[in-house]
């Protein structure tokens, strides 16, 4: 049984069309990354699941109960990141966090986070920076150790550093059991944590598959530059197409492995190259662009 199905969901605003139909499982036990550009409507999916609106379609089903109808049991086993952290400005961290162990009994590792993340818990709130407010609301959204977390953009604000440890920490929440969703818009992030990944682009999914197969779908910009003239031909195969030609060098975009193309410039004189990735919504397009790269 799935920890998490969303099955043709449909929420509209007027016009805008914000989620058009999606269906999405995640295993038990899986880091499952929700990608999409802003305004895709990874937050409008998430909100749904929550049972804070209310889909005009479909369903969504946590742990095997209803998201609407069992909203009250399940949010006792979901821990909740919203990607626009709210704070009670008057209270400092400690009141933040025996607000919420007065709602789970016997349930808090609060003190080990405050720790991990080294938090000052003594400030109120309405004198955290971004990143120390960051820091708190994972520590209130962990601490209860969920079943299911849910995650609005986790490490938005935090420091490379900071940023590893949440990494950490999700694994160990998925090798204890947990469930993981995760939204983002960060393509290196959600390779790095996630065993599978879902992506939306104007409220419809584009794909979902397993990062293995996603990373397959990577592009490659090179841009190269040499002291003798070359033949464009000799660089173009099934996975590299000549986008620009110059004077003195090429722009080349790769699809999928770079290795066999680097091969074939350290077999001219080059007097500079550049590699470079495209944006995430470059990526997406491959996606719209080839039906035969959808796979669930």
């Amino acid at each position: 049984m799935a920890a998490i199905k969303v099955e043709n969901l449909k929420k509209y605003f007027g016009n805008i069309k914000a989620v058009d139909g999606i269906s999405i499982e995640v295993e038990k036990g899986t880091l499952f990354g929700f990608l999409g550009p802003n305004g895709a409507g990874k937050t409008t999916t998430i909100r749904c699941m929550m049972d804070f609106i209310r889909p005009m379609e479909g369903s969504v089903t946590i742990l095997g109960k209803d998201a609407h109808r069992d909203s009250v049991e399940l949010k006792k086993k979901i821990g909740y990141l919203s990607g626009n952290v709210r704070l009670y400005d008057n209270w400092d961290g400690r009141t933040h966090i025996d607000f919420i162990k007065r709602f789970y009994a016997g349930r808090d590792n609060s003190a080990s986070l405050v720790s991990r993340f080294g938090l000052d818990t003594c400030k109120k709130a309405r004198h955290l920076s971004s990143g120390n407010r960051q820091k708190l609301s994972l520590i209130l959204t962990f601490m209860t150790e969920p079943e299911i977390l849910i995650l609005d953009e986790p490490t938005l604000g935090l420091d490379p550093l900071l940023q590893n440890e949440v990494y950490e920490l999700l694994y160990e929440f998925a090798q204890n059991g947990a469930t993981v969703f995760m939204s983002s818009h960060n393509l290196a992030e959600v390779e790095r944590v996630c065993s599978r990944v879902g992506i939306i682009k104007k409220g419809k999914m584009v794909a979902s598959q397993s990062i293995a197969a996603l990373k397959e779908k990577k592009i490659y910009i090179i841009n190269a530059r040499f002291d003798q003239p070359v033949n464009p031909q000799e660089f173009l195969d099934d996975n590299t197409e000549l986008v620009k030609e110059f004077a003195d060098g090429l722009l080349l975009k790769v699809k999928g492995d770079i290795n066999p193309a680097i091969k074939k410039l350290g077999n001219c004189n080059l007097a500079h190259v550049e590699i470079s990735q495209p944006s995430l919504e470059d990526i997406f397009m491959e996606y719209y662009s080839n039906p035969e790269a959808n796979h669930a």
